[in-house]
């Protein structure tokens, strides 16, 4: 790479080298999550199991490109982002994912909200349960000051929370295992149409969010590694990789609990079916319609018919479930929130004050939500958002493979022609089928002014999109698309004293 003046001491060209640390640096941020998504529950006998099992392997693929980019540089995605792109677009992608991570904590803000609603029998209204919410998420934060160590085993908790009340519904309802064996791993959906294509598309998006990308390959920061040393580089890769795997494989087995039960419980069921939970004395009596109409189940009806077909401990079983799921979530929420805005920015405030930062800019459009939506009319903005995760999957999946593909910033640890085409194709099918998604989804608004404003959006979109895509396309090695020469892939300067320090 062509030198260039630096700034402050970091490099100010296109695609500069990244040195990492000489020796072990301690954090002043220790921590550790994981990550757990809801997912959109098919509606179709043939349970499109297969779908989450492939999405849950495409996000083990890129956490652990996240993983390997925050091992070999020491620094995380949005720090890399940083020093990578020029201002104008850096801000941008900036913007894009703080959308991001705000439709994401909407959602989880509001799953808890849900859950102390069931729990409470309606007592405790969606907005107070916004407000609880938002408040112990800042007291759960506190755990930082007793170690990593504590706040893993608390996430653990919340996970063990999570799978046994799940997997109680699940024994519960006691689904067919040989066509949920058949679902999750034959490719194939008997009579499926558009419906049923989006909501696939809708897992795919539940489980591979935008911002826990950047979140993981801040992850590994949590972990002492000498990156002057090859051999405990590629240790920490393979021990990360294992983590993940491991997280992963309970996360996806939690979502198969559920998708698995509301399919069982809740598949081709009319809401005449469900009416008699109306005289139970439910706080919302409106919820099943005396009518043939199919079925529409959430979070908050499925829990309701739960309890009125298995007793009132499936209920409250499940509510309990959803509020460990919507506080790991709205925890991981909050740490992305963290990360992304001081690397972005290089802002060097205290935790509080970043916290209360990230925190407050998703209170007040999830208290309107709350204030102006009742439970059962939640469905609506739900799609909104996840139409919201869609747009923004493009800005983290881009510049993750555009940086680990680049031997300036991985050296040795580059991606290797294999993991170049098979990341390529992976991202470009990803976002293709998140794009349709979009796409049905604005076309299902009936309104001229809206096609208007999606289409001037659509072309902003698309051309921010089409620059990220040329610099990861020259990484990749078309270099015929580097017309001014301003990216060239050269090894960075530690590398060569990585072998005088070997020897």
């Amino acid at each position: 790479i062509e030198d260039s003046p630096q700034e402050n001491g970091v490099h100010t060209n296109q695609y500069s080298s990244i040195s990492p640390p000489a020796s072990p640096v301690a954090e002043d941020n220790p921590f550790s999550t994981y990550f757990e998504e809801k997912v959109h529950i098919p509606e179709t006998d043939s349970q499109l199991l297969w779908v989450l099992l492939v999405s849950t392997i495409i996000g083990l693929l890129l956490q652990r490109l996240a993983a390997r980019l925050g091992v070999v540089t020491g620094m995380h995605l949005a720090e890399i982002c940083n020093r990578q792109y020029p201002t104008v677009p850096r801000i941008i992608l900036w913007l894009m994912v703080e959308l991001a991570i705000i439709g994401s904590d909407m959602q989880e803000v509001i799953g808890c909200a849900i859950a102390l609603n069931l729990l409470s029998v309606g007592r405790i209204p969606l907005w107070a349960g916004v407000l609880i919410t938002i408040t112990d998420t800042f007291v759960f934060l506190f755990l930082d000051k007793y170690g990593l160590r504590k706040l893993e085993a608390f996430f653990g908790f919340l996970i063990t929370v999570m799978a046994l009340s799940f997997g109680y519904e699940y024994v519960l309802v006691k689904p067919d295992q040989g066509e949920l064996l058949k679902g999750m791993f034959v490719p194939y959906c008997a009579g499926c149409g558009p419906v049923q294509l989006e909501q696939a598309v809708g897992v795919v998006g539940a489980v591979i969010m935008p911002h826990n990308i950047y979140l993981h390959s801040a992850l590994v920061k949590s972990r002492e590694v000498d990156r002057k040393n090859k051999k405990e580089i590629k240790e920490a890769n393979k021990y990360f990789f294992i983590e993940s795997s491991i997280a992963l494989f309970i996360s996806f087995l939690i979502n198969v609990f559920v998708v698995a039960v509301f399919a069982q419980a809740f598949y081709n069921k009319s809401n005449m079916e469900n009416a008699e939970c109306n005289v139970t004395g439910i706080p919302h009596t409106d919820l099943f319609p005396l009518n043939n109409d199919t079925l529409e189940v959430d979070i908050y009806k499925g829990g309701v018919v739960l309890g009125c077909f298995f007793g009132p401990a499936a209920l409250y079983i499940w509510a309990i479930g959803i509020l460990a799921a919507g506080q790991s979530s709205t925890m991981t929420g909050t740490y992305s929130g963290q990360f992304v805005m001081e690397g972005f920015l290089n802002l060097r405030w205290s935790r509080f004050a970043r916290v209360l930062l990230t925190r407050s800019i998703a209170i007040t459009p999830t208290l309107l939500v709350a204030i102006f939506q009742d439970v059962q009319h939640l469905t609506g903005m739900n799609d909104f958002l996840n139409v919201l995760q869609s747009m923004q999957l493009p800005f983290a999946l881009i510049p993750i493979l555009t940086f680990t593909s680049l031997t300036s910033i991985m050296n040795d640890f580059a991606n290797g022609l294999v993991w170049k085409i098979s990341g390529g194709i992976v991202i470009l099918v990803v976002c293709a089928i998140n794009m349709y998604f979009v796409v049905v989804y604005v076309t299902s608004l009936n309104s001229v002014l809206l096609y208007v404003f999606a289409a001037l959006l659509s072309i902003a979109y698309l051309c921010f999109v089409g620059y990220l895509a040329w610099h990861c396309l020259i990484a990749l090695g078309v270099s015929c698309l580097d017309f001014g020469g301003r990216v060239r892939n050269q090894p960075a300067v530690f590398i060569e004293e990585q072998s005088e320090y070997d020897s």
